[in-house]
C-alpha cells in the first residue's frame, strides 16, 4: 500500500526528458559532419577499403542503386553543401527538409534513369539484370518498370528527366531566375523584400542605382513596392525663359551666359542603408515596411511605412540612435512626409552635386511660368526642380549663418528676374551694407539708383519705397483698380514691379532700428497690391533682428544653416535649420505650405553674373539713375511709425525759435527749452526743421549748431552751457 501511495504521489507529467538545446546552426554543423562522412565511408566501401564493413556494404549499394552506388557518395557531399549553403536568415522549419527531400528525389530519378536505358530494348530484363550489378538496382526497377509498361521509353525518359531538375532546385531551394540569371551591376541585384526603385535626377549627374540584396533579418515584409522613376531633368528645346516682355526691341540674356553642371553625387551604399535603418528599429520594437529611395543632390531620402498601432514620437525618439548605426554626421526626419503616409530618414550623401540655376531656368516648368516673378529656389530631395513666386509670397525673408549660402540665393533671384523681366517691367532697390556682395549690379537698367551701401542712403530708400507705395495706391484708386495687373491691363503707362533688396538687414537695425522696421512692416502689410515686393536677408537671426512685426508681415521665409535651434525657431517658428549641412541646404516655408520643405539652392557663380551684367549693359547703354531715391525724403512725406516723418511746419513756434537762433548766433536744443520752454523732443523737432530749411548746419558733437548768414557774437547767449546736439 505504502508504494501504490508513493506512486500516486510521483506526477509524471511533470518530469522532462533530458534536452541538449543546441542552436540552429550547432545542429546544421553535426548535420554536414555526418553526410560528409557517409560520403567517405561509402567511397572507401566502393574501393574494398573499408574492410568487412565496406564488402557488405558494397554489395547491398549495389543491389539497391546498381549503377548509382558510386553517385552515392557524391548525393551526400550534395546534401552536405545544401546544408552548407542554408541562409541563416531562412525559417528554421526548412534549414534540413529541402536538402532531404531532395536528396531522394535525387536519387529516385537518378535510378530510374539509369535503369529504363538498360531495359529500354526489353522490359522484362528489369529484374534480372539487377543481380548482375547493372542499371539502377532494385529501387530503380520501382520506378522505371511501371513507366515503361504504361507509358513507354520516350515518355518516361522526360519524366525522369524533368525529376532531376526538380531534385536540384528542392535540394538547394534555387528559383530558375537564381539559375539563369548571370552576375551584373549591383543595379540588377536581387531585393527579397520587395524591388526598391530609388529616385533621381538624371540631368544633373545623379547616378541611378537600384537596392540589392538587403540582411533578411530585419526583413519581415516582402511586399513588392512600387515607384515611379524621377524624369531626367531636361532643358526645354525653347530657349527662351519667360513671356515676350513688353519692350519688344529687349532681347533676353541666353542661357549660354550659364555655366553647366559637372558634378555627380554619391550616395553611398544605399542596400546597406536600407537594411540598417530596418534593423536598428527592429531592435527597438518598431516594425517597418521600407518605401522608396529618392537620390537628391545633397541628401538621400529613404522612406518606410510603420506598422498599425505604432506612434510617430516613438521613432522621433530614435533619431540619435539611427545616426549612430548609419555613422552618419546628422540626419533629419520628416514625420510624416507631407502628402504620404510614410515617414522620410534623410542621410547626407557622401558627395554632393551642386545645383547650377541653368538647369532650372531652363527646365519647362519654368518656362511654363505666367508670371514675371518666378525664380529659381534649387531641387528637392528627390531631385524635382524647385520653382517660386515672389508675388504670392509676396516677401521672402532669408536668414542663416555666415557662409551658408544667403547672398548666393538672392543672387539666384536676381538672375532669373534679368532673365524674364525687362527693364520697363520690373525695377531693383538694392541695399548692401556689406559693399562686396552686389555691387556686380551697378550699371544695370532694372536698377532705380547705384547699389545703396551708406547706413542713412538706406534708410532713405526705404522712406523713399513707403512713399512710392502710398502714390501707386492713389493711382488704383482714382481709376477704380484693386491691384498692380488690373492697372496695367487698362493704363496706357504701365507701373513696373519695384523690388527692394536687403542684403544685412541687421547691420540697418543696428543703426536705426526703429525707422528700418517701421518702413519694412509697413511695406510688408500694404505693398503687395501696389507691385512693392521686399527680399531681406540676414546673417543673426535673433529676435531683435527678426522681430515679431517683421515674422507676423513676411510669411516665405528660406532659412539656410544655423547654429542652434532656438535659431531655427526664430526663423521658422520650427526647429530643423541647425540640422542642415550649409552650402545652400535650406529649408523653405511658405503661407501655402504646411511643414518646411528641404532644398538645395540653386547656385550661380560671379562669373556667370558678370556675363551676364555685361550683356545686358551692352544692351542698354548707359544708364541715369534717380538720386532723390536715397535722399532725406521731405517733411511732406508721412510714413506711419517713422520718427521725423510728419508735417511739422504747422509748428506754432517754428518761426519764434527761428528768430532766437537768429538772434543768438547758435542753435541749441537746451537754449529752445530755456527760452521757449518747451521739453526736449520739441526742441529737438524745431531743430531739424530749420535744418531742412537751411537755416541751421548740422549736428557737431557737444558743439553749437551753425546759425547760417548770422555772424557768432560772443557776447551773445554767454552763458549758454556747451552740450550734445541733435
Amino acid at each position: 500500500m505504502g508504494k501504490i501511495r508513493n506512486q500516486e504521489q510521483f506526477d509524471y507529467t511533470n518530469f522532462k526528458r533530458p534536452q541538449l538545446n543546441l542552436k540552429r546552426d550547432t545542429r546544421k554543423g553535426v548535420a554536414i559532419v555526418f553526410f560528409v562522412v557517409l560520403a567517405i565511408l561509402f567511397t572507401l566501401s566502393l574501393t574494398s577499403l573499408a574492410g568487412p564493413f565496406g564488402t557488405v556494404a558494397n554489395q547491398v549499394l549495389k543491389l539497391a542503386f546498381g549503377w548509382v552506388a558510386y553517385f552515392v557518395p557524391v548525393i551526400f557531399l550534395v546534401v552536405a553543401v545544401a546544408l552548407f549553403r542554408q541562409k541563416p536568415e531562412e525559417e528554421a522549419s526548412t534549414v534540413s527538409t529541402h536538402a532531404y527531400v531532395g536528396a531522394v528525389l535525387l536519387t529516385l530519378t537518378l535510378t530510374g534513369l539509369l535503369h529504363l536505358w538498360e531495359i529500354s530494348d526489353d522490359v522484362n530484363l528489369a529484374f534480372s539484370i539487377v543481380k548482375d550489378g547493372r542499371g539502377g538496382g532494385y529501387l530503380g526497377v520501382l520506378t522505371s518498370y511501371p513507366l515503361m509498361r504504361f507509358m513507354g521509353f520516350i515518355a518516361s525518359l522526360v519524366i525522369f528527366l524533368a525529376g532531376i531538375i526538380i531534385s536540384m532546385l528542392v535540394t538547394f531551394n534555387v528559383s530558375f531566375a537564381d539559375l539563369l540569371k548571370k552576375k551584373s551591376e549591383a543595379d540588377k541585384r536581387k531585393l527579397l523584400n520587395g524591388k526598391l526603385k530609388i529616385n533621381n535626377g538624371g540631368n544633373v549627374g545623379f547616378t541611378k542605382e537600384t537596392i540589392g540584396e538587403t540582411n533578411k533579418a530585419a526583413a519581415r515584409s516582402r511586399n513588392e513596392v512600387a515607384v515611379n522613376n524621377l524624369d531626367e531633368l531636361k532643358l526645354a528645346k525653347r530657349m527662351k525663359v519667360a513671356p515676350p516682355p513688353s519692350d519688344k526691341d529687349w532681347k533676353f540674356p541666353a542661357l549660354d551666359l550659364l555655366d553647366d553642371a559637372k558634378q555627380k553625387v554619391d550616395s553611398g551604399n544605399i542596400e546597406a542603408n536600407v537594411s540598417i535603418i530596418q534593423k536598428t528599429l527592429n531592435d527597438f520594437g518598431i516594425d517597418v515596411e521600407m518605401g522608396e529611395v529618392n537620390v537628391g543632390p545633397t541628401v538621400t531620402q529613404y522612406t518606410f511605412r510603420p506598422a498599425v498601432g505604432v506612434k510617430l514620437s516613438q521613432i522621433a525618439g530614435l533619431q540619435n540612435d539611427l545616426a549612430l548605426a548609419l555613422a552618419a554626421s546628422s540626419i533629419r526626419m520628416e514625420l510624416p512626409i507631407p502628402g504620404k503616409a510614410l515617414v522620410g530618414v534623410e542621410i547626407p550623401n557622401k558627395s554632393a552635386a551642386v545645383v547650377r540655376i541653368k538647369e532650372i531656368l531652363g527646365h519647362q516648368t519654368f518656362i511654363e511660368q505666367p508670371s514675371k516673378l518666378s525664380f529659381a529656389l534649387g531641387r528637392d530631395v528627390a531631385g524635382h526642380p524647385m520653382i517660386a513666386d515672389l508675388s504670392r509670397m509676396p516677401h521672402l525673408l532669408i536668414a542663416g549663418a555666415t557662409g551658408t549660402g544667403k547672398s548666393v540665393a538672392i543672387n539666384s533671384v536676381l538672375i532669373s528676374f534679368l532673365f524674364r523681366c525687362a527693364p520697363s517691367e520690373i525695377k531693383f532697390i538694392i541695399i548692401d551694407p556689406k559693399r562686396v556682395e552686389l555691387n556686380l549690379y551697378n550699371g544695370l537698367p532694372h536698377l532705380m539708383t547705384p547699389v545703396i551701401t551708406d547706413h542713412q542712403k538706406a534708410v532713405n530708400a526705404l522712406k523713399w519705397a513707403v512713399a512710392e507705395m502710398d502714390r501707386r495706391y492713389k493711382l488704383l484708386s482714382e481709376v477704380h483698380k484693386r491691384n498692380i495687373g488690373e492697372y496695367n491691363n487698362a493704363a496706357l503707362i504701365r507701373l513696373p514691379y519695384l523690388v527692394v533688396i536687403v542684403d544685412e538687414l541687421a547691420d540697418l537695425m543696428s543703426v536705426a532700428q526703429n525707422d528700418v522696421e517701421a518702413a519694412i512692416v509697413r511695406l510688408a502689410q500694404m505693398a503687395r497690391a501696389v507691385g512693392i515686393h521686399l527680399v531681406v536677408a540676414t546673417q543673426r537671426p535673433s529676435v531683435d533682428v527678426i522681430t515679431g512685426l517683421i515674422k507676423a508681415n513676411i510669411t516665405a521665409r528660406m532659412a539656410f544653416a544655423v547654429a542652434s535651434q532656438v535659431d531655427s525657431r526664430t526663423i521658422l517658428d520650427t526647429a530643423g535649420a541647425e540640422k542642415l549641412l550649409g552650402s545652400g541646404d535650406m529649408l523653405y516655408v511658405t503661407a501655402e505650405l504646411a511643414k518646411p520643405k528641404r532644398i538645395q539652392g540653386a547656385f550661380v557663380g560671379e562669373k556667370e553674373i558678370r556675363r551676364v551684367v555685361d550683356f545686358i549693359k551692352e544692351q542698354s547703354g548707359s544708364t541715369i539713375y534717380d538720386e532723390q531715391i536715397v535722399e532725406k525724403p521731405h517733411r511732406g512725406v508721412n510714413i506711419h511709425g517713422v520718427e521725423n516723418s510728419a508735417d511739422d511746419d504747422d509748428d506754432e513756434l517754428l518761426a519764434e525759435a527761428m528768430e532766437l537762433v537768429q538772434a543768438a548766433g547758435k542753435a541749441s536744443a537746451s537754449l529752445l527749452q530755456r527760452r521757449l520752454r518747451v521739453g526736449y523732443a520739441r526742441a529737438a523737432r524745431l531743430l531739424d526743421l530749420m535744418e531742412d530749411k537751411g537755416l541751421i548746419g548740422p549736428g557737431e558733437g557737444a558743439k553749437p549748431r551753425e546759425v547760417y548768414g548770422v555772424k557768432n557774437s560772443d557776447n551773445h547767449q554767454a552763458d549758454e552751457p556747451a552740450e550734445f546736439d541733435n
